[in-house]
């Protein structure tokens, strides 16, 4: 691949290195679908996958926060957001999520099935991703929490996921 990005991903690798410390041409090279070498091992990638119940009102709302999608990874039945270049979260509608396990999806509105946790750069950067987040539709559930080292604000989405933003401060990640 030699550093070059695929054409149609130029947009998306120019718009998240606006919102997230991504180097786009690593964050396509990592992938093995452009990046076929075996000379380097591919870092592990997580891939949380979650169900919606509305596909595109869901793109649209994760679209308002800054996030970008893999065109070659969305279909009518689901995408694949990018969060940075090694993590992923496939929206699925109900139907594609139900032939993934075979038990009930829980309401998100009523129960908590997971908890997703980002971390930013900055105290700022987590109130705009809420303020960005309610203001395409979803809802915050708390207030802010600063804990001096370690701020925290949150929002749940369209379909009732919550997903935590975080912001600590790099003293207190180096001194563990």
């Amino acid at each position: 691949m030699d550093g070059q990005l695929p054409e149609d991903c130029l947009t998306c690798g120019e718009a998240l290195m606006g919102v997230f410390p991504v180097k786009p041409q690593r964050f396509f090279a990592d992938l093995s679908l452009w990046n076929n070498s075996k000379e380097e091992p591919m870092s592990t990638q997580i891939f949380v996958n979650l169900p919606v119940k509305n596909l595109n009102q869901s793109i649209e709302f994760f679209t308002q926060l800054g996030f970008e999608f893999n065109s070659q990874f969305t279909d009518e039945t689901s995408t694949c957001m990018i969060v940075s270049e090694n993590i992923f979260v496939m929206l699925l509608t109900h139907e594609k999520f139900k032939t993934f396990t075979p038990k009930e999806i829980c309401d998100a509105t009523k129960s908590t099935e997971a908890l997703v946790c980002l971390s930013f750069d900055s105290r700022e950067q987590v109130d705009e991703i809420v303020r960005k987040a309610v203001a395409a539709g979803g809802t915050t559930y708390n207030e802010p929490q600063d804990h001096g080292f370690m701020y925290g604000h949150g929002f749940a989405d369209l379909d009732g996921h919550i997903w935590e933003i975080i912001y600590m401060e790099p003293s207190a990640i180096s001194q563990g």
